[in-house]
């Protein structure tokens, strides 16, 4: 089961299982996508219309995939969709940002409650527990400017997974995280900066805008995460975290090991964040 796979890496991923041989259970909210997604996967694909949002959508799709395992258990839970809400923290609206954490954290656990029995929290039914796949971001490790309340989101997301995955030993189900960098995907292209360049951030702001698209060109393909996913769940004992980053060393982990504000002096003379 793969929430989110109309475009990006729900999408690769999709197609990346069904070439290794799984069958999807895939998460559109249209009927359009529905068709275009099982038009190209004939043999190995099941579409499921719902947000994952909608409470009783996520019910109604959890009791769907049982009536098609008959029984049985289900391989994994890859938890993809996610949206990306960005500006200036002083300045997002707040039904905004809890847009973000509805859609980022919120569904997350909905969506593992309803799909937990069928991973093996239902013991009476057949094979082996499966596995719960968070996709993350490194900004769940460290928060840029102007994408708070998305790193926000996947810094809960982060905490979320290390609990869950040490309640869920209890059924045998594992719970790993994979926290990409910059992917070729649309998720950034939607975000939608133009209400803020009429504060003092929009210089910065542009700044960002461009860092990002650069940033997104030198990207990994999202068939690259992809393919890690598929191998993680085919991994018997695969790590619990794993950063897929471009360029690890600048990217990672001089961020992750620089004194912050050492960092935020560099972050602040790129972007032009600092006090005039």
């Amino acid at each position: 089961m793969i929430t989110g796979v109309s475009t990006g890496i729900g999408l690769a991923a999709a197609r990346a299982a069904v070439s290794a041989g799984f069958y999807v259970f895939g998460s559109v909210r249209n009927e359009a996508d529905a068709a275009r997604l099982t038009a190209e996967l004939p043999h190995g694909f099941h579409p499921l219309i719902f947000d994952v949002t909608d409470a009783e959508g996520i019910q109604k799709a959890a009791h769907e995939v049982a009536q098609v395992l008959s029984g049985r258990t289900l391989d994994g839970l890859i938890q993809n969709a996610g949206i990306a809400v960005a500006g200036p923290l002083l300045h997002i609206p707040m039904d905004q940002i809890r847009k973000q954490f509805e859609v980022n954290v919120f569904s997350v656990v909905a969506i593992a409650q309803a799909f937990a029995p069928l991973l093996g929290a239902d013991r009476s039914l057949a094979g082996k527990p499966g596995k719960i796949i968070h996709i993350s971001s490194v900004a769940g490790k460290n928060g840029a400017p102007f994408v708070g309340a998305y790193a926000a989101s996947k810094h809960a997301l982060e905490g979320l997974s290390e609990s869950m995955r040490r309640e869920l030993m209890l059924y045998g189900i594992d719970v790993i995280v994979v926290g990409p960098g910059a992917v070729r995907t649309p998720i950034w292209g939607k975000a939608e900066i133009e209400p803020y360049l009429d504060t003092p951030y929009a210089e910065p702001l542009r700044r960002t805008q461009q860092y990002m698209q650069d940033l997104a060109s030198k990207g990994f393909p999202p068939e690259r995460c992809a393919d890690l996913l598929v191998e993680i769940l085919m991994n018997p004992s695969p790590a619990t975290r794993h950063a897929l980053v471009p360029q690890p060393l600048t990217n990672w982990w001089i961020p992750r090991l620089l004194p912050k504000r050492w960092l935020d002096a560099i972050i602040a003379s790129r972007l032009g964040l600092k006090r005039q």
